[in-house]
């Protein structure tokens, strides 16, 4: 059918054009049928989200996408071109994507009038029928709608009351497509305001022209519920012209926010080469994030991105190669001292609360590292809390007692973050009954997994405050709890002593 150069060959091909809304319907109705998947890459919504969108295309709807950042709204929108036709008929050189039986622009109306059957046919690709506007301050009617164009004016010799002076917007030359905004609070009000006839009615309104062009565009808006209180907001009569507004909301298990990430993260080939990233490490990643949804420290109204958990596995790899690259490229994991190399990744995804700015973005997100491995470590080994409570009962009852002993003793544990792995794996095999620990909770662990959970192990302890572990220099240090509370000022900066407590 896209073979079809001319009207008149278009017309005896069989084309019957349909408008966007009734093509998505269509399609979806077919790929429904068909069990196909529209939204691929969309993880998590599958129950929730996924059926309001399927529901409101059903229904042939203008959509507006509710939520926070990082949670898929923009992704959702631009899937949604895979519901258009492969191809689309225009009447070549329209700016408005002319339907050739159906000519909106003087532009079209004129051609088909002089050349009639004869027209000249242009066939786009729905890749091509996305338009996509970030909604700021200073947009103004002129970019969306349009305006007159003086110089245009000038060259063709026209009145400004003849409608080939106009220069037409995004909007307009987003006909026959799918057209989306995101942040639609961020646009003034009298900006909003010029939206409505075109959602209702399809009427254009440029400076003082009589203009009615019956634009036939699927529109999705997208907007933040902070934007509501901080920014601006949806103009009433806007929003009730929305007909479907539908919730997104992150990732509700572990097992979802673990998936979005693998699915995200570029690593590069080299760094999976040399680098072995366990599923305790991307497990301890992603719940920070879920640990950043419910501090105290860190505003909700804005959110934590999955960007977080994204940008911090990639993070701690490189972490890892670094060490790799320092030690002749030997092959090396990604132990939980590497972690360390994931604050940049939290310190500028989230926006803190009075009181955490008070504490520091750094020590925030120290403290949600070590929140992670608080939650994290009950899911491998006993509660600490209950061997804490049970320091008088007899040894059998008591996993950590011979761990702590050791520190207690007046030994010290100093692991440097480019340390060998080897050289790692010594050093965590001084401490009096860390390895059978492990053994005794996972007995299939080879000897890198089992050296992995023992460092895990210490960092679990030191989390739940029963030794004391501080951040100094590029290495981390494990001690007695009651030796390092007698010294500090120590060898560590205030801002970097990291006990394990939990402050928020």
């Amino acid at each position: 059918m896209n073979n079809a150069t001319t009207l008149g060959e278009l017309k005896k091909s069989g084309y019957r054009p349909l408008s966007i809304k009734e093509e998505v319907r269509t399609n979806l109705v077919t790929k429904l049928r068909q069990q196909e998947n529209v939204f691929h890459g969309i993880l998590g919504y599958e129950d929730t989200v996924i059926p309001d969108v399927e529901r409101a295309l059903l229904s042939r709807h203008n959509i507006l996408f509710l939520g926070l950042r990082g949670q898929a709204k923009t992704r959702m929108a631009r899937l949604m071109t895979e519901l258009l036709d492969e191809y689309m008929p225009i009447v070549a050189g329209s700016e408005v994507n002319d339907d050739p039986f159906h000519p909106i622009s003087h532009y079209a109306k004129e051609l088909i009038e002089q050349h009639g059957d004869e027209t000249p046919i242009a066939w786009i690709h729905r890749t091509q029928r996305y338009g996509e506007k970030l909604a700021t301050p200073d947009v103004s009617v002129a970019d969306l709608i349009g305006d007159i164009d003086p110089i245009k004016a000038a060259h063709l010799k026209l009145s400004f009351a003849d409608e080939r002076v106009l220069h037409y917007g995004i909007i307009p030359r987003s006909n026959r497509c799918i057209f989306v905004i995101n942040e639609i609070p961020d646009l003034q009000a009298r900006i909003q305001v010029s939206l409505f006839n075109i959602l209702e009615e399809g009427d254009v309104q440029i400076r003082g022209f009589k203009l009615r062009l019956p634009l036939d565009i699927l529109f999705v808006f997208t907007a933040n519920p902070e934007d509501y209180t901080n920014r601006g907001s949806i103009v009433t009569p806007l929003k009730d012209r929305i007909e479907s507004q539908i919730l997104t909301h992150y990732p509700r298990t572990l097992e979802v926010g673990l998936a979005i990430t693998e699915q995200e993260a570029v690593l590069h080939p080299q760094q999976a080469n040399t680098v072995v990233v366990s599923d305790l490490i991307r497990r301890l990643i992603e719940q920070v994030a879920f640990e950043a949804r419910t501090s105290e420290l860190v505003d909700k109204k804005s959110g934590v991105s999955a960007r977080l958990t994204i940008s911090a596995l990639e993070n701690a790899v490189s972490t890892a190669e670094l060490r790799s690259i320092s030690n002749g490229g030997t092959p090396t994991q990604v132990w939980i001292s590497d972690l360390v190399g994931i604050i940049p990744s939290i310190t500028g995804k989230i926006e803190l609360v009075y009181e955490g700015e008070q504490e520091g973005p750094y020590q925030v997100a120290h403290n949600l590292v070590n929140k992670a491995i608080r939650t994290q470590f009950l899911q491998f080994f006993p509660n600490p809390e209950q061997a804490k409570k049970r320091r008088q009962e007899s040894k059998t009852e008591q996993p950590y007692r011979s761990i702590t002993a050791w520190f207690d003793a007046g030994n010290s544990l100093h692991l440097q973050v480019n340390m060998p792995d080897e050289q790692k794996m010594r050093e965590l095999y001084r401490v009096d009954g860390l390895h059978a620990l492990v053994k005794k909770h996972f007995r299939g662990a080879n000897e890198q997994q089992a050296a992995l959970l023992m460092e895990f192990v210490l960092h679990g302890l030191a989390a739940y405050s029963l030794i004391s572990k501080k951040l100094v220099e590029g290495r981390v240090e494990f001690s007695d709890l009651m030796g390092s509370m007698l010294n500090l000022g120590g060898d560590a900066a205030p801002e970097e002593d990291y006990d394990g407590e939990d402050f928020t």
